[in-house]
């Protein structure tokens, strides 16, 4: 795929949700604002929110639409260099130093060989900087709160030039940037530094309206009555004092569970038995499963009267 056989970028804010809604992402206008200005002003995408909110799918749709490879780094305590960027492969480069002694190759000809760009294993962050065809990748940088202070210090140099430097090869430079997605969940507090780099846009939870469009995409099975009960009595719970508010996805994968198991609409006991597949854990299961859960059904069903 040259240049000329690209998918375009979208260019309107109308062209950015219409994008997203190629992917099946319901997105509100200022979203989609956020995922256009990002796109024309070459800056990285900082997505903040909740755990299932849907932060991450943003990216996946992006690639999905625009035809670019979904390059995806997965940030935990202790990401090093070695396992974003590039590490040499050891044992390959051993075996080669066996075989040149073999061989008596000269010393200055093996430091050359085994340094080579075949005994590097490039690692997701190295990988975006590479040239593609289709256009420069995706690349995602899911839940950078997980990762240690001192990596974060490390990509806000590597995201200022989009260039990697590599002693024994040199600096490697993207062609053309990649279109970067960070996402945090907020478990700490993001640098300044790497934030006032990127656009930034807190993905908060969906209001009724956008949550059941969702569910209607996302959960098909799910018969109409049972979207709008789903919707209100996790619209509810989020104004609970919970452990975890439940996301949209808990919010999916619930509508498809009372699916799975035949329900067209929600009762007491169906609701209690499966809590599991909503909420995470035991005390906020304990604290809604019985009178609780009665409770927020009655003014589900109180709210849907009122409404008609």
């Amino acid at each position: 795929m040259d240049t000329a056989t690209r998918r375009p970028l979208p260019a309107t804010v109308e062209d950015a949700v219409a994008l997203l809604e190629a992917g099946d992402y319901v997105a509100d206008r200022s979203l989609a604002t956020a995922v256009l200005l990002s796109l024309k002003l070459h800056r990285p995408l900082f997505l903040e929110g909740e755990a299932g909110v849907g932060k991450t799918e943003i990216a996946k749709v992006l690639a999905a639409a625009l035809g670019r490879r979904l390059i995806r780094l997965q940030c935990y305590e202790g990401l090093d260099v070695s396992a974003a960027v590039y590490e040499w492969n050891y044992p390959r480069q051993m075996l080669e130093i066996r075989l040149a002694e073999a061989t008596k190759a000269s010393r200055e000809t093996l430091e050359t060989e085994i340094f080579s760009d075949r005994f590097l294993t490039r690692r997701p962050l190295l990988q975006a900087l590479e040239p593609d065809p289709a256009g420069a990748p995706i690349l995602l940088i899911d839940e950078l709160d997980r990762a240690d202070e001192p990596f974060e210090a490390f990509l806000l140099e590597v995201l200022a030039d989009f260039q990697v430097t590599i002693p024994e090869l040199g600096t490697i430079r993207a062609p053309e940037p990649p279109i970067v997605v960070i996402t945090s969940n907020r478990t700490r507090e993001i640098h300044d530094a790497l934030k006032r780099r990127c656009f930034y846009y807190w993905v908060d939870y969906p209001k009724a309206d956008r949550e059941l469009a969702i569910l209607k995409l996302k959960a098909p099975g799910a018969s109409a009555q049972l979207a709008r009960e789903v919707v209100a009595f996790v619209q509810k719970l989020r104004g609970m004092e919970l452990y975890k508010l439940p996301g949209v996805a808990e919010t999916i994968d619930w509508a498809n569970a009372l699916t799975a198991i035949n329900k067209t609409v929600l009762d007491p006991a169906t609701i209690n038995d499966t809590l599991g597949a909503l909420l995470k854990y035991q005390d906020d299961i304990g604290r809604v499963r019985g009178a609780e859960s009665e409770r927020l059904l009655a003014e589900v069903r109180a709210d849907a009267a009122a409404a008609r």
